[in-house]
């Protein structure tokens, strides 16, 4: 659960430091005191989508730090282990800063992690229910996901949307390969005499440069032997050669020795030259011995050359590039040797078509079974939620596709009914009910898809929206009523919800630094007392008077 928050520098909050406790508790505070700024800083650190917008004006940067109690959930344990993740025993740190320049870094226990990381995370710690929740609700795709979380459907749903894309992606190239028989016929043909080609030259990188340095040690092969019997008649081979100058100059100094040591050093090196230049003039007359005019030889390697550039230019590219275009051209053959193969693609195509059946098959006995589950618990909420005498059902029309038959999500489409007065046929949710029934119902949907769920935390953002009187204290016993198996944050405008809270947190507006006169946003933890006060102003608006506040005194007695 959610132990610790800590949110520097957003939005128009300078510091806030929270500590939240089990049970349910709830966040008040007049209209733009800032009480979803609290459920907007929680969602950055818990990977949501960050702006620049969101830095508090003239700071550098914005922060957000969230950490959780995971001693009891071994899912998560598990996953920080598989990611590296883990630290202190128990504990999750989410860390979230906010550059006012738009980039942001995410960390998790201290490590920098992605922000698919650090959303990944999120989504197993929290789960958030938004105040526009019952606008979304009206949606199919939203509807079809809300059944599937309550029937733990996800890793099957996910997987039938891949055994169809994988169907689908065969069907076509079947369809593919016999609208283009012909084309592809006529494509292979060509490849194959291409691959021939090009297989022929038996091209390697490795070959091309050797053969390259052949040729030009071939073409050059007088000029060699002319630079070789030159520089040999130099060295040892004429009447002033250099080795016999040396001879002599070593010879001479070798008698000086005795008269002065200092000349030893010149000497050495003089010797040590002409062992150097006996070396040098042994290894040019080896080179020169395996020289030789070979104008065979030089021919052969013309011809290579010539053949390969002529290969090259034909096809615009470069000899280096001829090994990656005979790759591509073999991948290429066997991508349509693959697609040519009409009955191997038929029965490939039947094989996955029927992996997917058996997929989707099992979805919708799934989603069958927790439909009629599901509409019968909103059915029993609405009776308790001014609504009594009305039914909700969920009904699961097969798609009739004539050339598909089904589609990534299954093979039905699901839709949300309701009948809000008993005896009347349900129809579909956005036809039927109201904008204060469509907010009851979304929260009796989300009360009860939230029990299956695995986030240890749930969160509701003034969900309560369009509810009051008897309904509202009914609102606030479920959500009191959840708070005992799960931690659940509750940020309400409702007197009979806030009333409800085992901890209630008071969202208010502060002055700032007197330099700049900035209004902030500020957040305190009420007492016994200032419960009453706040409760009161809940109920009674500007002026509070002694029948307001006793009357909130009894509501909190009563729901102790």
């Amino acid at each position: 659960m959610l132990v610790h928050l800590t949110i520097r520098d957003f939005v128009i909050v300078d510091l806030a430091e929270l500590t939240f406790r089990p049970g349910f508790t709830v966040l008040t505070g007049e209209t733009g005191a800032g009480k979803s700024i609290l459920i907007d800083a929680l969602m950055l650190a818990l990977g949501g989508r960050g702006e620049a917008g969101q830095v508090r004006h003239g700071c550098e940067r914005a922060e957000i730090i969230a950490e959780f109690d995971i001693s009891q959930f071994a899912m998560m344990q598990n996953w920080l282990r598989e990611n590296d993740l883990q630290a202190d025993p128990g504990i999750c740190l989410l860390r979230r800063i906010l550059d006012a320049n738009g980039r942001s870094r995410s960390y998790i226990n201290g490590c920098a992690v992605t922000l698919q990381q650090l959303r990944a995370a999120g989504e197993q710690l929290v789960d958030i229910h938004g105040q526009h929740a019952h606008q979304s609700l009206l949606r199919s795709d939203i509807q079809r996901n809300l059944l599937d979380g309550y029937a733990g459907n996800g890793e099957l749903a996910k997987a039938v949307a891949a055994a169809f894309q994988h169907w689908q992606q065969l069907h076509q190239q079947r369809l593919a390969r016999e609208q283009n028989a012909a084309r592809f016929l006529q494509e292979r043909e060509q490849l194959e005499w291409q691959s021939q080609e090009l297989s022929a030259l038996n091209f390697s990188m490795e070959a091309w440069q050797t053969l390259q340095a052949d040729y030009n040690r071939l073409s050059h092969t007088a000029s060699l032997l002319e630079a070789t019997e030159s520089s040999l008649a130099i060295l040892a081979e004429s009447e002033s050669a250099a080795s016999g100058q040396l001879h002599s100059v070593l010879a001479r100094l070798r008698h000086l020795l005795d008269y002065d040591s200092n000349l030893k050093s010149s000497y050495d090196l003089l010797e040590t030259a002409q062992v150097q230049l006996q070396e040098a003039i042994y290894e040019l007359k080896h080179y020169q011995q395996r020289l030789d005019l070979d104008p065979q030889s030089l021919q052969i390697a013309e011809e290579s050359i010539a053949a390969i550039h002529a290969l090259a230019r034909r096809y615009r590219i470069t000899p280096e590039e001829i090994p990656e275009l005979l790759h591509n051209t073999m991948q290429r053959l066997q991508e349509l040797g693959d697609i040519a193969d009409a009955d191997s693609l038929a029965e490939a195509e039947s094989a996955a078509k029927q992996a997917y059946n058996e997929l989707a098959s099992k979805l919708s006995i799934a989603r069958r079974k927790a439909a009629g589950m599901l509409a019968k618990e909103v059915t029993a909420a609405m009776q308790t939620l001014a609504m009594t005498g009305g039914c909700f059902d969920i009904l699961l029309t097969p798609l009739n596709d004539r050339d598909i038959a089904g589609s990534a999500h299954g093979f039905e489409q699901i839709e949300f009914q309701v009948s809000t007065h008993q005896g009347l046929p349900p129809r579909p949710l956005a036809k039927v009910a109201s904008g204060g029934e469509l907010s009851r119902i979304s929260l009796a949907i989300q009360v009860i898809t939230s029990q299956v769920g695995t986030a240890p935390t749930l969160i509701f953002d003034e969900v309560d929206t369009g509810i009051g009187g008897r309904v509202a204290e009914i609102v606030g016993k479920l959500l009191k009523q959840l708070g005992k198996t799960r931690q659940v944050l509750c940020i309400t405008h409702l007197a009979q919800v806030a009333s409800m809270g085992d901890q209630h947190w008071q969202v208010f507006k502060a002055a700032g630094p007197a330099v700049d006169k900035t209004v902030l946003s500020a957040i305190r933890a009420l007492d016994e007392q200032q419960r009453v006060e706040e409760i009161a102003r809940m109920l009674g608006g500007v002026n509070i008077t002694a029948t307001t506040r006793q009357h909130a005194a009894e509501m909190l007695q009563k729901n102790k």
